[in-house]
């Protein structure tokens, strides 16, 4: 049973990295320039880092069964999470200095194309 769950393990990691990757595609598609990938910082890891009109975007990505499971897979600490990372990768990089930064969310399901949500929480 342990090995069961170790290669399912294994092939979800694989599988939120071709998300990512395929996500990055799709943000330089759109315009974006990418500035990162899986940046790790002490609060968060960041799946994606972009640049677009002078916007630091920091994007997570989500893939579940649905697009509306992906949308809600992002809880509240984890957003918090997020600011904190953006902060510190904002910190750490002076090209970034002065520029707004916001969180973006880009959903993925099974058979449908990539749901890009800029800002996704900024009523939340």
């Amino acid at each position: 049973m342990k090995a069961t769950k170790v290669r399912q393990g294994v092939r979800n990691r694989r599988a939120g990295r071709r998300s990512e990757f395929l996500c990055a595609l799709w943000l330089m598609a759109k315009g974006y320039q990418l500035l990162g990938f899986r940046l790790r910082t002490s609060q968060a890891e960041i799946d994606l880092l972009a640049l677009k009109k002078g916007v630091v975007a920091v994007v997570e990505v989500k893939r579940r069964r649905t697009l509306g499971e992906a949308i809600e897979a992002v809880s509240y600490a984890q957003r918090r999470r997020l600011e904190a990372a953006a902060r510190a990768i904002g910190a750490r990089r002076p090209d970034l200095a002065g520029k707004p930064v916001r969180l973006d969310l880009i959903a993925l399901a099974p058979g449908r194309l990539p749901r890009h949500i800029p800002d996704a929480w900024r009523d939340a």
